[in-house]
């Protein structure tokens, strides 16, 4: 009875401990903004708000800039981006600079309260004070919104916040970022903003069951809002090996012509990148295409291979001579643009057999692009593709895939293409099960 009562006493006292330690003291607010920012900052803050991808995540479909709203999708629930307009009441219009700063480091809002880690403050953690700054002076001299963010619906014991602190206790490394001296500057700076701002990993690094990033498997690929981010290490899917330029020119232009072009959540941080300046983007590039690594000769000598046998067409053996549902398909759809032996297409679209779509351990991809195409974000210029998700029955689209596999790649036939197909036509707010589980 002693040994238990003792046991309970000690839990009780765990338990005040804690709690005394996650509780983290309100900021007070300020009432009226009379600060004057440095046009030079705003602008600065503008660039790097765009490679953050911050006007995404806190823009609701059809909502106004940075006004919050917009659904983010869990494995524990949906958390709702919050108004970071500078709106006294909804937005952030009372933080001072300390306030927004401890936010981005730590992770806590202004009242005190932890902040889900769907908010990557492990990422932003690692910025310069200096870059914080500017960020916030950009975001205070938007235009304010009123708009109150939805509640979030996340599944007990989740949706309790003092919980985030034990997660912050075992994941959150705090920055900033310090540099590698044994690298030159522009690795450094591109480090500096994949690692951080950028917050790279957060949708290509796989997840553990608490939704933190696996450090041990660095860059080996994850998933964002029901699309596939691909590997940006060694076990990149690409049929031809990244380099320097040409993942500059996917990141400033959307696409090249040997790896194809964004689409779903990477159209949109393309579009962000498109303005930003070309030190900033050629360091992201020299940084990521690090991360790759160099390729091995033999990776090189098949992507030489790869390419000669785009142009002719001829790229696997595997097709029989009598044409499959999937053949006849791709025929009558595709051909036309992505073109077939014997036929020059009509529009110079990428040959399918250099997308790293088709060559991904699970079809989502292709089955997403096939059912509701590419489109420009915001309807802007850009390469775009019809969607078919209309016109081609779940039963098609599956032989269209297969085909596409088997016909453009040297890879084995996926598994199950009918559960992709099922899990596209599903609301994102249902999708709450890793599909590689």
């Amino acid at each position: 009875m002693r040994l238990l009562t003792v046991l309970i006493v000690v839990a009780v006292a765990g338990v005040a401990a804690f709690w005394v330690w996650a509780m983290r003291p309100p900021v007070p607010p300020e009432p009226s903004r009379t600060t004057v920012f440095d046009r030079a900052l705003i602008a600065r803050g503008a660039e790097l708000a765009a490679i953050g991808n911050c006007n995404v995540c806190h823009t609701r479909q059809d909502g106004a800039p940075y006004a919050g709203g917009r659904p983010i999708v869990t494995p524990f629930g949906t958390v709702h981006a919050t108004n970071i307009t500078p709106d006294l009441e909804t937005g952030i219009g009372g933080w001072s600079q300390s306030a927004f700063s401890r936010a981005m480091r730590e992770g806590v809002s202004r009242d005190g309260h932890h902040l889900y880690p769907a908010f990557p403050y492990d990422h932003m953690t690692k910025m310069r004070e200096e870059d914080i700054r500017a960020v916030y002076a950009f975001i205070m001299t938007r235009k304010p919104v009123r708009a109150a963010a939805p509640a979030n619906l996340l599944v007990f014991p989740f949706n309790i916040r003092l919980l985030v602190a034990g997660w912050k206790l075992l994941f959150l490394d705090r920055g900033p970022l310090a540099p590698d001296s044994s690298k030159d500057a522009q690795w450094n700076e591109g480090a500096y903003l994949v690692e951080g701002l950028g917050h790279c990993g957060a949708c290509h690094t796989p997840r553990n069951a608490l939704g933190a990033e696996r450090r041990d498997q660095s860059y080996a690929g994850g998933e964002s809002e029901g699309w596939t981010a691909p590997a940006l290490n060694a076990a990149s899917p690409a049929a031809v090996p990244w380099n320097k330029d040409s993942l500059y020119a996917y990141l400033r232009y959307g696409g090249d012509s040997l790896h194809g072009t964004a689409a779903g959540p990477m159209a949109e941080v393309a579009k962000n990148l498109a303005d930003v300046p070309e030190s900033d983007l050629r360091a992201i590039a020299a940084y990521v295409s690090a991360v790759a690594g160099t390729p091995s000769a033999a990776r090189t000598a098949e992507a030489t291979k790869t390419i000669a046998r785009a142009k002719k067409d001829v790229i696997s053996d595997r097709s029989s001579s009598q044409p499959t549902r999937g053949e006849e398909i791709y025929a009558g759809a595709c051909a036309q643009c992505h073109g077939e032996a014997g036929r020059e297409p009509a529009v110079t679209a990428l040959n399918l057999a250099l997308t790293s779509t088709l060559r991904m351990p699970w079809p989502d991809n292709v089955v997403r692009i096939i059912r509701e195409g590419i489109h420009s974000p915001n309807g802007g210029v850009g390469p775009i593709m019809p969607g078919f998700g209309a016109v081609l029955t779940e039963e098609q689209i599956r032989d269209l895939v297969a085909y596409l596999r088997a016909h453009f790649t040297d890879r084995p036939p996926w598994d199950d293409i009918g559960a992709a197909v099922r899990r596209s036509t599903t609301p994102e707010t249902d999708q709450k099960v890793d599909k590689r589980s």
